[in-house]
Parts: structure tokens; C-alpha cells; sequence
């Protein structure tokens, strides 16, 4: 799976900053700021900063915080994530199948055997990329064929010449209209 893991979602810090924020504005209300001055030094726009006050004004600090993340939970748990996360950086050969390379639908059929939710693989994509910060890695494409020494020998000396391109002082073209082909006749 993949090597080069990025930090998940940036959703949850965005939303303690925005909380942060509110709260400040909050403060500033209680100690009798405008909602101009509030907006002004916070950074919001004026539109924010009335609906912050009106939402301080009749619930306080608490009616300023994060609802928390909006829509239907995820049907993948953190703690189930947690466990399929484990097993697919265990490889795909000790989960049981015939090679080392991870697909949508294996994971699927992982994401299956541990947490026995079913999902379609554009949600698992979405798990995947999303949740876990994964990204797409392709496998290096290399015949089983491959010999290193014929490479190195062709890089070292075939190379050179093919790059180089025609020599040029070998014989002319036969073409009548070339000046060497027609002092040879």
C-alpha cells in the first residue's frame, strides 16, 4: 500500500481554529466591543460577527462552540479504521491473497472481514483518500526477463553512437541532386 502517507483531513483543526475564533469573539462581546470592532479584529466579515452575537447573546460561550462534524457518521468506526489500517500496511500477501498489490476491491473485501460492513469501491476509494490520507501508488513495471548487464553495455556504447546520429564523413547519396553523387559520375 502506500509509502508516503499524508496527515488525514484537515477538517478537525480547521474546525477547532473556527471554534477558537468564535469564542474569542465571545470574549470580546463581554467586555462591551462592537460588532464591527469584533469583526474588524478577528478578521471575519460584519455578517459573522452579528451572528456570533446574536447566538452569544442567547446561549453564552457555549452556544459559540463546534456542533461538531454534520451528516450521517461514517459506517467505518476510527477504531475499526485503526484495525484495517494495520492489516493493509501487513501486506496484501499476509491478508491471504495470491500477490502484494492492493486494489479497491481487496480492500473492500478486508474492510469486509473486520468490520463486516460492505462497501462499494468508490466509498473505499473515499476511505482511502480521505480518512487514512492515502494516495495512489502504481507498482514499477519491470520484465522478469530483465538483464542489467545487456543495459549497462547498451547505455555505455549504444547509446553514444544512436545519440550522436549519422557520421559525417561518410559517402554522399546516390541523389542527382546532391553535389557529391553527381563529381562521381
Amino acid at each position: 500500500m502506500p509509502t508516503n502517507r499524508r496527515t488525514p483531513s484537515t477538517a478537525q483543526p480547521q474546525r477547532l481554529t473556527q471554534e477558537q475564533r468564535r469564542l474569542q469573539a465571545g470574549v470580546l462581546f463581554a467586555q462591551g466591543r462592537s460588532q464591527a470592532e469584533v469583526a474588524q479584529q478577528l478578521g471575519v466579515s460584519r455578517q459573522s460577527a452579528k451572528r456570533w452575537y446574536d447566538r452569544w447573546r442567547q446561549g453564552g460561550a457555549e452556544a459559540l462552540r463546534s456542533r461538531g462534524r454534520s451528516g450521517r457518521p461514517p459506517k467505518v468506526t476510527d477504531a475499526q479504521l485503526a484495525e484495517v489500517e494495520q492489516v493493509l500496511l501487513g501486506g496484501a500477501l499476509a491478508a491471504g491473497f495470491a500477490n502484494d498489490l492492493w486494489t479497491l476491491d481487496r480492500v473492500a473485501e478486508v474492510v469486509k472481514r473486520h468490520t463486516g460492513v460492505r462497501l462499494a469501491t468508490t466509498s473505499v476509494w473515499r476511505l482511502l483518500h480521505q480518512r487514512l490520507g492515502w494516495s495512489v501508488q502504481r507498482p514499477e513495471r519491470r520484465a522478469k526477463e530483465r538483464d542489467e548487464e545487456a543495459i549497462a553495455r547498451w547505455v555505455a556504447y549504444e547509446w553514444p553512437r544512436t545519440k550522436k546520429g549519422r557520421a559525417q564523413n561518410r559517402p554522399g547519396s546516390s541523389s542527382s541532386t546532391n553535389r557529391a553523387s553527381r563529381s562521381s559520375r
